[in-house]
């Protein structure tokens, strides 16, 4: 293509845009109202993420260590414990420790100042890297040696799981049901171009016009 060419290809085709107004400005509205609830929901979808990140950050796995062991032993289970992929940190949480948490949790100390720390048992606090693997890393801290309990909500772990599978589904979903929404309209209203210029299109092939020079305005109409 001829670079003289070039400056009326580019003008015909802005020219086509304003000839067919009414077309272009219904593909223009849809494509914009279809970019507006994309990123409206992609905001959505965000902040619900941001949620269930902040759910996931406290969901711990509770570990109590056999009551017969004692502080040193209970210590060492720490490092088991540390050795299961999913395990990001586990904090150690000995029997006083226990007792002053629960008497925190009730904020009422004075019915307990002489409850024995030996009522509680030597813990750990486990936070996961995958939160989705919380049933399978429960099963594998239950085999650890020492471990006496392990207190996990594996149902509110897989149930914030299945949320972010289902937002990012629906997210591309939509995404994807509102492109091929946008490319049709802006088909169509090119093939409604086409269509209203094709006598001229066909005096210009008649006269030698190449297809790239015939194609090039509508092109940029649909650009």
């Amino acid at each position: 293509m001829k670079h003289n060419n070039f400056g009326y290809l580019l003008g015909e085709g802005f020219r086509a845009m304003f000839k067919h107004g009414f077309m272009s400005f219904a593909a223009i509205c849809i494509t914009v109202a279809c970019l507006v609830i994309i990123n409206s929901f992609a905001l959505i979808c965000y902040n619900v993420n941001l949620m269930v990140d902040e759910l996931e950050e406290e969901t711990v796995i509770r570990v109590c260590i056999d009551e017969t062991y004692t502080r040193a032993e209970a210590q060492r289970v720490g490092s088991d414990i540390n050795l299961i992929d999913n395990v990001e940190n586990a904090e150690f949480i000995t029997r006083e420790e226990a007792l002053e948490s629960y008497k925190a949790k009730f904020d009422e100390s004075s019915y307990f100042d002489d409850m024995d720390a030996e009522y509680f048992r030597d813990q750990y606090i486990i936070t996961l890297e995958n939160n989705s693997l919380v049933a399978e890393t429960k099963a594998e801290l239950e085999a650890v040696a020492g471990v006496a309990d392990v207190y996990a909500d594996v149902e509110v772990a897989n149930a914030m799981s299945t949320i972010r599978t289902v937002l990012y589904i629906a997210a591309l979903g939509i995404a994807v049901a509102l492109l091929i929404v946008s490319l049709i309209i802006i088909s169509n209203t090119i093939r409604l171009a086409m269509q209203d210029r094709r006598e001229e299109i066909a005096i210009m092939k008649m006269v030698g016009a190449t297809n790239s020079f015939i194609r090039f305005p509508f092109v940029i109409e649909g650009f």
